[in-house]
């Protein structure tokens, strides 16, 4: 790792240049293509985004603009992401499945001057704008790095990628060392990135983050699980768009001059994983879950010796993981860890291959809440996955479990620099030096966000006697019923989540005399289980109206209620018939729950049951 004074005044550009001048044959990227996975060096990466800089230039941007990427994870994404910095701008994610209204919005507000689309599916998003929603006077050039399909598209404001790097490198003569120039006028408190939160009660805010907030925060990661100078691997395959992805991927590349391996597309990661194993893993809770439910549909095709050793194997195995937990991640004894040995090699090495994390070092989930119970079941792997949390308003990650810090269903300790408190009304409150520039066009909202220099998290929890953090809650998600009880939807809606049919639930209850679920079923798991009862289904609506189906929830919310008060009991639950979607407003882009959206949306289904 570089001197921490270094890091005082860098900029994520600066560190580019720095990676590009002291170690340019180093790794940066790999890329599937065809089936390969071609590499590409810190040199590349720096002279491909100092021509994308100059054909920028050359198309009329200026400091202080913004550049709007909406496209999967590819080089591309980080070739703009850096030019537009370095030319003392901005650059702000679009999620891939935003629909045009959404995408619009975004570029309306920001007043973007470039848009980077991935393919014609995201440049048809951007016409559709322009075309059903009115001008954008600001957008000047519409860039698409995927040209298939697009031959007779009209040309006048649309551009490939390839004609922006040629046009860049038509300038070089011209422009000299001007990239280079702009680069060192650049300063750690300007604004390097926008993102634009999740929007679960209404149109998302843009959230300034600086240089200075994102570089801290990779480098107190770093710090905290002792990942740097230890050439990492990631890959990358959650949306750019999203903070967490940002920090561990591209910034924590910037920082630590570690290499980043680009998904497939999210459909892919287990493959990919399998493929690179890398030695650092991010997931948000879904995708654990889906690893964990994936093991158990694998175990059903396994031979019955495979099985009868996995069933055997892994109850012993959660048994061990929950007194490492509670012993800081060690073993408790010295015959728990000959024994987990003996499990490892018979059982858990093998399961750690499949998942392709069998070379991970650091392994992180956050991004949401989620039930100790599917952390438990990695730890019993033997796979040390740590529970962080965090906000796009504090840049990403601000505290995180690591080894000695293991509690089950806690956070972790606040990172070096970061202060925790707890509100009078049970919200926590944090103060760090990365804590975000305000949100974009909206000053009211910026004040309302912070309590002096606190930042409002709008999450309720507890800080623990070893200063560890709980979090409960979101602030605006607890449900009073009408007897005033406070209930914790979160707790109940996770551990739903951990029968591996059980997608999604939704709980309801405010100002109701019971609580009651919308559910939707996990489609491939009861999918499968329907084919071994021998049960036909056409679709996702066949299969959640079948009565056997409904039977197979019904017992899982009966083993779920038998661990909550009877207030907190599930009295009565209804299976959708559809499966909750971004394009519908139903959920956010990283598929956190529309509350308000979907008790609305669903309206007749909630009073059914409330008058059945």
């Amino acid at each position: 790792m570089l001197d921490p004074s270094f890091y005082d005044k860098a900029t994520l550009p600066g560190l580019l240049k720095h990676w590009s001048d002291t170690t340019p044959d180093r790794l940066a990227f790999r890329e599937k293509d065809f089936g390969i996975w071609e590499r590409m060096t810190f040199r590349d990466y720096y002279e491909k985004t100092k021509d994308f800089a100059y054909g920028l230039i050359a198309l009329g941007v200026k400091k202080g603009d913004f550049l709007a990427v909406a496209g999967e994870n590819t080089p591309e994404w980080m070739y703009s992401d850096l030019a537009m910095q370095a030319l003392g701008g901005a650059c702000i994610g679009i999620y891939p499945t935003n629909p045009w209204v959404e995408l619009r919005y975004i570029l309306d507000h920001s007043g973007s001057s470039i848009a980077v689309c991935g393919d014609q599916e995201q440049t048809d998003k951007v016409f559709d704008a322009i075309e059903k929603g009115g001008a954008l006077p600001n957008l000047r050039k519409i860039i698409c790095v995927d040209m298939k399909g697009m031959r007779k598209y009209p040309r006048d404001m649309l551009m490939s990628f390839d004609e922006v790097l040629e046009l860049g490198r038509s300038k070089r003569d011209e422009y000299g060392d001007e990239f280079e120039r702009c680069i060192a006028e650049v300063r750690p408190e300007d604004t390097a990135v926008i993102v634009y939160t999740s929007g679960t009660t209404g149109m998302p805010k843009g959230a300034m983050l600086s240089h200075r907030g994102l570089i801290f925060g990779a480098v107190k990661l770093g710090q905290r699980h002792d990942i740097a100078g230890k050439g990492i691997e990631v890959v990358c395959y959650l949306p750019l768009c999203h903070v967490a992805e940002r920090l561990c991927s591209s910034v924590q590349q910037l920082v630590h001059g570690s290499a980043v391996n680009f998904g497939e597309s999210i459909d892919t990661v287990a493959e990919n994983l399998r493929e690179i194993s890398p030695s650092f893993f991010l997931g948000v809770p879904r995708i654990w879950e889906k690893m964990q439910n994936s093991i158990m549909v694998k175990k059903k095709d396994a031979t019955r010796l495979q099985q009868w050793v996995i069933d055997r194997s892994i109850p012993l195995g959660l048994k061990i993981a929950a007194r490492r937990q509670e012993n800081g991640g060690r073993f408790a004894s010295i015959a728990d860890q000959l024994q987990f040995l003996i499990l490892w090699l018979i059982c858990f090495r093998p399961l750690q291959k499949y998942l392709g994390l069998n070379k991970a070092r650091t392994m992180l989930c956050g991004g949401a809440t989620v039930s100790p119970e599917v952390l438990e079941f990695f730890w019993a792997l033997g796979l040390k996955v740590y529970q962080v949390y965090g906000m796009t308003e504090l840049s990403g990650i601000s505290h995180t479990q690591y080894w000695g810090c293991t509690g089950k269903g806690l956070s972790g300790r606040p990172m070096e620099g970061y202060e925790h408190r707890i509100a009078d009304d049970g919200e926590i409150l944090v103060r760090s030096p990365a804590v975000f520039n305000g949100y974009l066009n909206d000053e009211q909202a910026t004040r309302s966000t912070f309590d002096g220099d606190w930042l409002k998290t709008g999450d309720i929890g507890e800080i623990r006697s070893d200063n560890s953090i709980a979090v409960t809650d979101r602030k605006k998600d607890i449900i009073i019923t009408s007897g005033g009880k406070n209930i914790t939807p979160s707790l109940i809606e996770n551990r739903a989540k951990d029968s591996p049919y059980i997608r999604e639930c939704v709980l309801i209850g405010e100002r109701r005399n019971f609580l009651a679920a919308l559910i939707q079923v996990d489609f491939e798991t009861v999918g499968k289980w329907a084919q071994e009862q021998g049960l036909a289904y056409t679709n996702f609506k066949s299969l959640s109206e079948r009565a056997e189906v409904r039977k197979l929830i019904a017992d899982e919310i009966d083993i779920l209620n038998t661990e909550f008060s009877r207030v907190e009991n599930i009295r009565k639950f209804t299976l959708l018939s559809k499966e909750l979607d971004h394009d519908d407003g139903e959920v956010t882009a990283t598929m956190k729950v529309r509350r308000s959206v979907i008790e609305e949306k669903f309206k007749s289904l909630v009073d059914a049951m409330y008058q059945g």
